[in-house]
């Protein structure tokens, strides 16, 4: 099983949707992670909103973690499918 091959992204108009949902993904999470960050900071003017600025800088911290965990599932899921495509070329002739 071959991971981050560029070619497993346009093996079928499949993989393509596939991958372009995760990237939706992706920059869906990236872009959450930012927001939480720069409203955290902001909050951070104010020493009564500390605690809530905190808050989001955990919340953007845990999305940024989930961003590599984004990435191996869709590269895993892509491998998949092309095992299974392998597979009946394989074992579909016999």
């Amino acid at each position: 099983m071959a991971l981050f091959r560029h070619e497993n992204r346009q093996r079928s108009d499949r993989s393509r949707r596939l991958y372009a949902r995760y990237e939706l993904i992706y920059t869906c999470v990236d872009f959450g992670a930012a927001v939480a960050f720069a409203i955290g900071s902001v909050l951070l003017f104010w020493n009564s909103l500390e605690t809530v600025a905190i808050c989001f800088f955990v919340v953007g911290s845990l999305l940024f973690a989930a961003k590599p965990t984004i990435r191996m599932l869709r590269e895993l899921k892509l491998a998949a499918m092309g095992d299974d495509e392998d597979l009946a070329e394989r074992y579909g002739s016999g």
